[in-house]
């Protein structure tokens, strides 16, 4: 599918991964962003792009931003976006009956494609690297949950509905964005206390961290090229091929600070309730179409924590 001159919609899309999927779309299509701010930043939102501000599991809100004059949604929205939810209950009913709701209006309006943001937590403690047709998905987080309904959703209307579903399951997507995951986390950690800083867990977690502008870079190059062929439920794992330990983030932002901190742990190999401690994604699937990240997992991190030290 050719992504240019197209009528786009973006849920979530003043988020982190939605407001640089929303900066490279509008370069070459119509854009509406559309986002409740309860998790986005305005400012994030490219002024190439009209901006709504609703709920997206509204109804009105649902009337007024899905057209018959789209062509494809990008589906980026959640209701909340950490792993470790206060309300569980809420987390999971929430992000399951807004991608409902949201699938209900795209098939009455006719839209035919949509691209939706998941999560390598679907996958819980699988054998690593993990592909995308490993099983049983087993998650162990709340987030992954809800990730894995609304990926069962997408794929009954995708199965009979005549729609195309784009499912990419990400790693840590990592951006110079304030409250963005462990690289911020930990350089305000360090310009409050510059001698020490705390690590949830032991240190020892290791993930692929993938920077934002290859995962948007990634999802584009695949929403082109994917054959049709490939059925109305595409699943592609957008990853780094290298990993990286939350000791060696840790490193590398003291690092980039000219620092030399103490570290102290709170314990165990979780850093946190539904923590999956090592995880890395097979992207033989994606390397297949002809697309390979610019920045390994190391560089991505450092790359990050240098714009938001030099901010």
């Amino acid at each position: 599918m050719e992504l240019s001159d197209r009528s786009v919609l973006v849920t979530g899309g003043a988020g982190l991964v939605g407001s640089a999927l929303a900066r490279r779309l509008a370069t070459e299509n119509d854009v509406l962003v559309v986002d409740d701010l309860s998790n986005g930043v305005r400012e994030s939102v490219p002024e190439a792009a009209e901006f709504v501000e609703g709920d997206v599991a509204s109804d009105e809100t649902l009337e007024r931003v899905v057209t018959s004059d789209l062509d494809i949604v990008v589906h980026c929205a959640a209701a909340d976006k950490y792993v470790n939810s206060d309300e569980p209950r809420s987390q999971f009913e929430s992000n399951v009956a807004m991608t409902h709701s949201l699938l209900e209006r795209v098939s009455t309006v006719g839209v035919s494609d949509v691209v939706f943001t998941s999560s390598s937590t679907v996958y819980g403690e699988a054998p690593r690297p993990t592909p995308e047709d490993y099983a049983p998905l087993e998650p162990i987080s709340v987030y992954g949950a809800a990730k894995l309904a609304e990926e069962s959703i997408l794929s009954v209307y995708a199965h009979t509905r005549d729609v195309t579903v784009w499912n990419f399951r990400f790693a840590n997507v990592v951006a110079p964005r304030v409250g963005a995951g462990v690289i911020p986390d930990f350089v305000e950690k360090l310009e409050r206390d510059p001698e020490t800083l705390t690590i949830l867990g032991n240190g020892r977690q290791e993930k692929s961290y993938m920077h934002v502008e290859d995962c948007v870079d990634a999802i584009h190059h695949v929403v082109e090229r994917a054959p049709s062929s490939a059925g109305p439920m595409q699943t592609y794992n957008l990853g780094t091929k290298t990993t990286t330990s939350v000791d060696r983030i840790a490193d590398i932002v003291s690092e980039e600070m000219t620092l030399d901190p103490a570290y102290e742990y709170t314990g165990g190999d979780r850093g946190w309730t539904g923590d999956v401690p090592k995880m890395r994604l097979s992207i033989e699937k994606l390397a297949a179409l002809g697309w390979e990240p610019e920045h390994s997992s190391d560089e991505a991190v450092r790359k990050v924590a240098r714009e938001l030290v030099r901010r």
